[in-house]
């Protein structure tokens, strides 16, 4: 099989060599290079440096070693050379993948694979008590079937408590203490239903200042994109905030929310959200839970793309693709095309609206832009309007009232149990009746799905 490989030299401590697998056929957005590319910046985010990069083409990953036997042997050889600690793999690897590998490798290096490093990044960023303990039951539903490799590298950890600090130990080692390293399995998992329990406090806490949020009828917009588009910069520049901006991926862990006013004395919350990127495990679904549930109780999508990037369209996609997966793809989206100041020619940016739909040319850094883009999302959230059908049960007295008092009711049929409602609903209050949908109408649909109330 054909592959290629490049090597650097550095002195740091921490040093990791990447591997990466084109695999024919693979349904992946971002082409093997880019992709290595991209863990690379993962593994400078987690304060590492990269020391080499082994990429090789497969029909279909080995069995035994993920990459070929003999390119094992060729990555032990590469890794002793350059004095590597960490050897990390850009797919998830299975137990057996690690297990072998390690064999190979010998017990000085140590193998890893995407999703460790980026729950290694999780541990560092995460800033709130929620956030901390979504990640440590994400590392600890990974490391949990990995048991038997894993917990031996973490003998150097101080005592327990997540190690979220990263103080101590190396990348891929901020997991849980020394104290849990020799638990077993069933220690672990009932440390797995505790972490739960807790977790789930603070899901009801922030579902009831969600309720409150939306008695007082102040719409949301929730910021998305792929990881490192300017989501930060932008909800510094409207509403005036100090939220860390760092030239890293995953410098967003926590969500956070600010009032921003619009044009014409309206107001609405902003939220910035940890960014997407491709390949994410389910395994870090459970840390991304509390962004998740924002970006799901959104009235508006504002999708933050870095226009300027020679894969934007990939992550437009990815992007994209992840809100199919957290069943937010029915939301309204407006897309903000940001750093157009990088683009060699102002053209250029007028060009690419037009392949975005509801899309603005902005650059959050030097503001331009701002007005415009805030005038769109004052419209889609006050002024703008959608044909909905929704089947709800009487139960659902609040949405029942709510759809006629800020919607036009054009027909309605009641039923034994709930009543059919069709009619025009501002975006802003879609997605409180999005599990009420249905699929078919009751009456035509008008002419336009969406157009201002008359």
């Amino acid at each position: 099989m054909a592959d290629k490989k490049k090597t650097f030299i550095s002195s740091s401590p921490e040093r990791v060599f990447l591997v990466g697998v084109d695999l024919f056929g693979a349904n992946h957005m971002l082409p093997i290079q880019d992709s290595i590319s991209e863990l690379s910046l993962l593994s400078k985010t987690a304060g590492l440096v990269v020391v080499g990069e082994l990429i090789q083409k497969l029909n279909k990953p080995n069995v035994e070693t993920y990459i070929g036997p003999g390119k094992a042997v060729e990555l032990k050889s590469l890794a002793e050379e350059t004095n590597a600690d960490v050897v990390i793999f850009d797919d998830e690897l299975s137990p057996r993948h690690l297990r072998e590998l390690e064999k190979i490798l010998g017990g000085n290096i140590r193998v890893l694979d995407r999703t460790a490093l980026i729950l290694d990044i999780f541990a560092q960023h995460a800033r709130t008590n929620d956030g901390k303990l979504q990640v440590e039951l994400a590392q600890y539903e990974y490391y949990l079937p990995r048991l038997t490799r894993a917990w031996t590298h973490l003998e150097r950890q101080a005592g327990g408590g997540g190690g979220r600090s990263g103080s101590v130990g190396g990348v891929g080692l901020r997991g849980p203490g020394e104290t849990q390293l020799e638990v077993d399995r069933r220690k672990i998992r009932h440390r797995i239903a505790s972490l739960k329990v807790q977790i789930e406090k603070f899901r009801s806490h922030r579902m009831r200042y969600r309720s409150k949020r939306k008695k007082n009828r102040l719409p949301i917009v929730v910021i998305i994109g792929y990881t490192n588009a300017g989501k930060s910069t932008l909800l510094n520049k409207l509403a005036g905030a100090n939220i860390q901006v760092a030239n890293q991926l995953f410098a967003t862990l926590d969500p956070t929310t600010r009032r921003v006013d619009l044009p014409d004395g309206f107001s609405a919350l902003f939220t910035d959200t940890v960014g997407f990127i491709q390949k994410l495990p389910t395994t870090l679904i459970a840390a991304f839970h509390a962004t998740l549930e924002e970006i799901a109780e959104a009235d508006l999508l504002l999708h933050v793309l870095d226009i300027s990037h020679p894969n934007a369209l990939n992550h437009y996609k990815i992007v994209n693709q992840t809100l199919k997966l957290i069943d937010a793809s029915n939301i309204p989206v407006i897309t903000a095309l940001n750093k157009v100041d990088r683009l060699s020619h102002s053209q250029s940016a007028i060009e690419i609206l037009k392949n975005y739909e509801k899309s603005v040319a902005i650059s959050a850094r030097n503001e331009m832009g701002l007005s415009d883009l805030l005038e769109l999302i004052k419209k889609e959230l006050f002024e703008s309007y959608q044909y909905i059908n929704v089947r709800l049960p009487y139960y659902e007295g609040s949405l029942i009232s709510l759809f006629h008092e800020v919607g036009v009711v054009q027909q309605i049929v009641h039923a034994r149990g709930a009543v059919t409602i069709s009619g025009r609903l501002p975006v802003r209050y879609l997605a409180q009746f999005s599990r009420w949908r249905q699929n078919g109408k009751i009456l035509s649909s008008p002419a336009s799905d969406r157009e201002d109330k008359s």
